[in-house]
């Protein structure tokens, strides 16, 4: 579970990126955050991987208390959270699988399990016979997908995706839309922040909107019918 209570982020340039924050996310959810650009979203997210320090308040991110958290447990904490970017992050030279398996060598893996773990990764996110090819030979589609895989091999608690349907055409983001969706019904909290106004209109998911730093509106969608 995460819990934001009045959490300020103030910059040293003075900036106030986030004020006063009361939030709660449970396991299990899908939560969509919009907002224009400055409004504090990477702000909110760079806290939750302990990227940033909060100013004040208190921030719970899965049973850790970031507020206090000692430097020798963050990477214990980035553990537990998958991270999909906009801009996929793949490593060119590796293959499919290569770049799947890196994040399981990282965190030391044994290595009679990579190879199952990452071709259930693969299979979930229908990569599994482009196991050999490398990144340049796929679609952007694909790259993204490529990239939920790699964020999901280490069964983390939750998924952080910044915009991953940014760089896709209509049909694809909803494709990869449905990727999250499947992920998050096996139990995985998935936080996404979008500017895509077709998710935020047909989607019957929770939708958090950050203006200025605070939070304008945090509801329940319901989907249009005609």
């Amino acid at each position: 579970m995460i819990q934001f209570q009045e959490v300020t982020k103030i910059y040293p340039n003075g900036v106030h990126a986030l004020r006063n924050i009361n939030l709660q996310i449970t396991n299990d959810e899908f939560v969509l955050i919009i907002g224009e650009s400055g409004a504090g979203k990477s702000t909110l997210i760079k806290l939750l991987t302990r990227e940033e320090k909060l100013t004040s308040g208190e921030l719970t991110v899965n049973g850790m208390n970031i507020s206090s958290l000692k430097e020798k447990r963050i990477p214990q904490l980035r553990r537990s959270i998958g991270m999909v970017f906009q801009d996929f992050r793949l490593l060119s030279k590796m293959t499919v699988y290569e770049n799947v398996a890196f994040a399981q060598e990282t965190i030391g893996v044994p290595m009679n399990q990579i190879r199952d773990n990452v071709f259930h990764a693969l299979k979930m996110v229908g990569l599994e016979a482009k196991a050999s090819h490398f990144p340049r030979e796929l679609s952007g589609g694909e790259q993204q997908r490529l990239a939920i895989a790699r964020a999901i091999v280490n069964h983390p608690k939750m998924i952080i995706a910044d915009e991953p349907t940014g760089n896709l055409d209509s049909k694809t983001a909803w494709e990869i839309m449905k990727v999250f969706e499947e992920i998050n019904k096996l139990g995985t909290t998935i936080i996404m922040t979008t500017h895509n106004k077709e998710f935020i209109e047909q989607t019957s998911k929770r939708v958090i909107l950050i203006d200025n730093g605070s939070i304008l509106r945090d509801q329940h969608r319901k989907v249009r019918t005609s």
